[in-house]
């Protein structure tokens, strides 16, 4: 399974919406960094927790989408999921802080997918046969920047997650099983949670929590909906992953600002780390 996920831990949303329109997001940093993980030998079950990535600098929100390998997404099917799921991330957290009343960030993160992920991922998926689909994005963003109800942003995220399953149905078949796309999807959403979470601990600002938070409720989907599967292949990787989503639903117990973020940052590293081994053996 490939799981070359570039990491860029200081992306600014830098979203400007006018009329309805997002311009492309502007990078806070140009720096990127790749998580270099020591773990401990597969006979001990332990894992070492990963270097530590920087932080953006103070007053800036952060990003996690960190890119997928898009050079990898139309051959390996969990590239190829994992940046649906990173949409759907985006949405979920949308939708979530809308709830709030966070509005200019709701409006964010739906816009954002769209000059992101989207915009990596359009080669791949017109290799695929998958029809563009990013307008329901920013038509979602242009509706709460025009006080849409939150019944019609629920509506519009509700079609846009159908969107994001029916482009799953097209993804690359390398004979991988559905349990093991499905659990690899989910420990690289773990993974880029608790990404997030270092950097709002680090930086207390919304952003960073929004991201992680969004990251976090599609891991847990991407776990739940399979979760017999994966349980009768893999185990030892369904416990795993239920132990990283049981410690962040501690780190992210709802869409709204944190005062503070308390949960232990080597811990959820760890659990983190383990949960990918075991979803890889």
């Amino acid at each position: 399974m490939k799981q070359q996920f570039k990491r860029v831990t200081a992306m600014g949303l830098g979203l400007v919406l006018t009329g309805g329109l997002a311009s492309a997001c502007s990078p806070a940093s140009d720096t990127t960094t790749e998580q270099t993980s020591e773990v401990a030998s597969a006979d001990t079950q332990t894992a070492a927790p990963a270097t530590e990535q920087a932080a953006p600098p103070p007053g800036l929100t952060g990003e996690g989408e960190g890119g997928v390998a898009v050079e990898d997404a139309s051959e390996d099917p969990v590239v190829y999921g994992a940046a649906l799921a990173v949409a759907e991330a985006h949405v979920i957290a949308a939708r979530d802080a809308h709830a709030v009343g966070e509005l200019d960030a709701a409006g964010e993160m739906f816009a954002h997918p769209a000059s992101e992920v989207l915009f990596d991922m359009e080669e791949t998926f017109r290799e695929l046969g998958v029809e563009p689909f990013e307008g329901q994005f920013l038509d979602a963003s242009a509706a709460v920047f025009n006080d849409a109800s939150h019944e019609e942003i629920v509506e519009r995220t509700d079609a846009i997650i159908a969107t994001l399953r029916e482009a799953m149905t097209y993804a690359p078949d390398n004979g991988m099983s559905d349990a093991r796309i499905a659990a690899g999807i989910a420990a690289d959403q773990i993974d880029r949670a608790v990404d997030m979470y270092r950097i709002a601990q680090d930086n207390p600002a919304y952003g960073p929590y929004l991201d992680g938070y969004g990251f976090y409720k599609a891991g847990k989907t991407a776990f739940e909906e399979h979760e017999a599967m994966i349980e009768d292949e893999l185990p030892e990787g369904a416990a795993r992953l239920r132990e990283a989503l049981a410690m962040l639903a501690d780190a992210y117990p709802s869409a709204e600002p944190q005062d503070s973020y308390p949960v232990n940052r080597a811990e959820l590293n760890t659990a983190s780390t383990q949960a990918t081994l075991a979803v890889l053996r």
